[in-house]
């Protein structure tokens, strides 16, 4: 997929003449963060920086600081290399060629620009429910198929920000819940969180009615703004005004050349492996309930990797895709290490009076919170901490001691403080680049041309998401 780079486009591309205020200040706010906004990696120096001065400030001693953050930093490598998996199984599944050929059927469903922003915008979401990468990539796939269809002169930036919707609103409440699968997950769940929660099913968290009911509304009220909010007519900006190519390259080759090269190119192999890989499912699902299977997180990858093997239909272009794919896990790989020191630093390093920081840190929820409130406070605190530490869910593993250690003292329902924070993680991706780099990468385009109309969202997104997070809530 070769496209051309948009550099060239001016940073005052956003149509001031029928944008509205709402945009001129989400480009604003662009233009800002992309003159000052630092790489997410920094946030995560940043976090070890301040938990550790925390850590002194509460009287820990240095010898204890620097032994915990060494100690703690591979504590999570089973979880980095399934949430790394869960980023390749979805980029193979979208460029598997069954599913270029639904994208094609897809982008004929439209009628009008509007019309295709808002499907793009559903799909989107629908597709986070499964998997968060797939949404990116089977958006960012579908948005070009609609861009080859010319007539419609779909806005292509106002297209790109409903594609990154399944990240800006949905994909935590799915099963691409990395605190949801992490705490139903007894092979993943550190002790530290363990000790404090026991395990959660996904009954109780992302399959309860109230996050079903709480999906289905952010879903619907998103697809409307998306509507509403989209170009039309000469306001537009189609993918050729802005640049970018939205015809994919020709495949250079697709069958072997040489004898050596028949076991890349068969379509034996991959079917074989899936045999095999469907005869071990068929004894997981009989020999366990249905949920505690989808909810292991290696039986999930396990699934969509096969399914992705098979529909590429051989070995060559399976590969071909993976190694596009690993790229865009760097972050996760890079970041999520010091996510491990940090949850240490917290958990595991008592101040002076023998409190870890964390359990001060629980406190301090409690003081400010009832069982009413509490939905509402860490939602604006998960929303919050999110825009400055950017993560696919590893942070849950640094705040969910104290953040469910408060929910526990304070007698909330436990799966609901894990629903409501994955509902309040996916808003500060609204307005921040690190999860739309994926999608831009597919469509040719800067943060800045999207990240207005995500903004638009955003406004609308932060009361709701935090009423919802209250008017749902169960009762413990």
């Amino acid at each position: 997929m070769s496209i051309e780079a948009t550099s060239n486009v001016p940073v005052q591309d956003v149509d001031e003449t029928s944008a509205g205020v709402l945009a001129r200040m989400a480009h604003s706010f662009t233009a800002w963060a992309e003159r000052w906004y630092p790489d997410a990696f920094v946030f995560v120096i940043f976090a070890v920086l301040v938990v550790a001065a925390g850590n002194l400030a509460t009287g820990a001693s240095p010898v204890a600081i620097a032994k915990s953050f060494g100690n703690g930093f591979w504590t999570l490598i089973p979880f980095t290399m399934q949430m790394a998996m869960v980023v390749i199984t979805g980029y193979v599944l979208a460029v598997s060629p069954p599913a270029t050929k639904l994208i094609d059927k897809l982008a004929l469903v439209p009628t009008s620009a509007a019309g295709a922003v808002a499907w793009v915008s559903f799909v989107s979401m629908m597709a986070s429910y499964i998997n968060y990468a797939l949404s990116l990539v089977l958006g960012g796939l579908l948005i070009r198929a609609l861009a080859r269809r010319t007539e419609l002169r779909m806005d292509y930036r106002a297209a790109g920000a409903a594609a990154y919707l399944g990240l800006g609103a949905t994909w935590a409440l799915g099963l691409s819940s990395s605190a949801a699968m992490l705490q139903a997950n007894p092979a993943s769940l550190p002790k530290t969180i363990s000790d404090i929660t026991g395990l959660i099913p996904l009954s109780e968290t992302i399959f309860k009615w109230n996050s079903i009911a709480m999906a289905v509304i952010i879903t619907i009220v998103s697809v409307a703004i998306a509507y509403f909010s989209a170009p039309k007519g000469r306001h537009a900006r189609t993918a050729e005004d802005m640049g970018c190519d939205p015809h994919d390259a020709p495949v250079s080759q697709t069958k072997a050349s040489r004898p050596g090269e028949w076991p890349e190119y068969t379509t034996i192999l991959p079917i074989v492996i899936g045999v095999i890989a469907l005869g071990w499912v068929v004894t997981e699902f009989m020999a366990k309930a249905p949920l505690s299977v989808i909810g292991n997180l290696n039986t999930y990858n396990f699934i969509l990797l096969m399914v992705g093997l098979v529909l590429h239909r051989n070995i060559h272009s399976f590969t071909k895709a993976v190694s596009a794919a690993v790229p865009s896990t760097t972050g996760i790989l890079l970041q999520f290490p010091f996510y491990g020191s940090v949850a240490a630093l917290m958990t595991a390093v008592p101040g002076s009076d023998g409190v870890t920081l964390a359990h001060h840190v629980a406190d301090f929820f409690v003081s400010i919170a009832n069982v009413d409130t509490f939905p509402v406070v860490i939602g604006a605190y998960s929303a919050v901490l999110g825009f400055f530490v950017p993560s696919g869910g590893g942070k849950w593993i640094v705040e969910a001691p104290y953040v469910m250690q408060a929910a526990k003292d304070l007698g909330a329902h436990m799966g609901w403080a894990v629903s409501t924070y994955n509902a309040a993680e996916a808003l500060p991706n609204l307005i921040n680049p690190f999860w739309m780099l994926p999608l831009l990468g597919v469509l040719g385009l800067k943060a800045r041309d999207i990240v207005g109309f995500c903004f638009t969202q955003f406004l609308f997104h932060v009361p709701m998401v935090l009423f919802l997070l209250w008017i749902l809530a169960p009762h413990a």
